[in-house]
């Protein structure tokens, strides 16, 4: 397909919006281990885009709830409906427990605790510190299946 961007490492990247985004990109720098590839604040101080990194080609964009915006009329936060989300980011690590415990120390709200899982790799699902759901695991989706074919 020749509209797919080939000089991307990424060419599928989540974007969450936060009220408190700035909070929120420390948040899930100290949490999950995201790193501030560029933060670009509006004069308010909210985030009118915000790109994080993790590992060689993992990203997320974060923006600030900004109300009255095309894009905010699209949207609704989780604390708007009562806790639920329709998708939910996955973040695929070296060592899940590692960031179990960063997670947990920066008081993630675990909601599927940590586990071995039946397809390989360890996994938990827990919220950030404004509701949104995200899933981790050490399960690499892109390694050959064990005695098969993709």
């Amino acid at each position: 397909m020749s509209s797919i961007a080939t000089d991307c490492r990424s060419t599928v990247i989540p974007c969450l919006r936060y009220r408190n985004a700035p909070e929120a990109i420390e948040w899930l720098c100290q949490a999950f281990g995201f790193v501030k590839h560029a933060v670009y604040p509006n004069a308010d101080g909210t985030i009118g885009h915000a790109e994080l990194t993790l590992g060689n080609g993992g990203m997320v964009m974060v923006s600030s709830v900004i109300p009255g915006t095309p894009y905010a009329k699209l949207l609704r936060q989780p604390a708007d409906i009562e806790g639920m989300e329709t998708q939910a980011p996955c973040l695929i690590v070296a060592d899940c427990d590692a960031v179990y415990k960063t997670a947990k120390a920066a008081n993630a709200k675990m909601i599927i605790d940590i586990a071995d899982m039946s397809y390989g790799g360890r996994s938990f699902t827990c919220r950030d510190l404004e509701g949104h759901i995200w899933s981790i695991g050490s399960y690499n989706p892109w390694a050959p299946p064990e005695g098969g074919s993709n």
